[in-house]
């Protein structure tokens, strides 16, 4: 049988993992310490096998945010990256690389949301195409999002 491994890392390449193994439950969460985390309306994370995790190049820089939780983030370029408490480690979803089948499957601190949370997918769509064409004129910095032997381009040293 085939192990199961999936990769990911922070926006600059910097922080890169392996999970080694199943992924448990993916979730979102509105308290206020992830709205702080993560900068947004909530923080989405999948629990890792305890000891399935490799990082491959730094590890995250850890703030204690409570007493039995520490966040884990890129010192270089600031992307949130886990969630650490006694019974386990979480890992951010939009830090891994394929996270088309990560989901959430629950909600957290539900009565912490937004209470405009619930319609912001009924908004209009931005479609003005003068934008998007604007946008694709941008060079990014940002690492790719697959493991690659040729990175650092922008002389990031690792």
């Amino acid at each position: 049988m085939t192990e199961t491994v999936r990769t990911g890392g922070c926006q600059c390449g910097a922080v890169r993992f392996r999970i080694h193994g199943a992924l448990g439950r993916s979730s979102i969460c509105h308290c206020r310490m992830c709205q702080k985390h993560f900068g947004s309306l909530f923080g989405a994370f999948v629990g890792v096998p305890a000891d399935g995790v490799e990082w491959t190049h730094e590890e995250p820089s850890y703030f204690r945010s409570s007493v039995n939780i520490e966040r884990g983030f890129c010192q270089r370029c600031g992307t949130p990256m886990t969630f650490r408490q006694p019974d386990g480690l979480e890992i951010t979803i939009g830090a891994f690389d394929d996270r088309s089948d990560l989901a959430p499957t629950i909600q957290i601190n539900h009565g912490s949301r937004l209470p405009w949370v619930e319609t912001i997918f009924d908004q209009p769509v931005h479609d003005n195409a003068d934008y998007y064409k604007r946008q694709e004129q941008i060079i990014s910095f940002q690492h790719p999002d697959e493991e690659t032997a040729n990175w650092p381009e922008h002389g990031l040293k690792l």
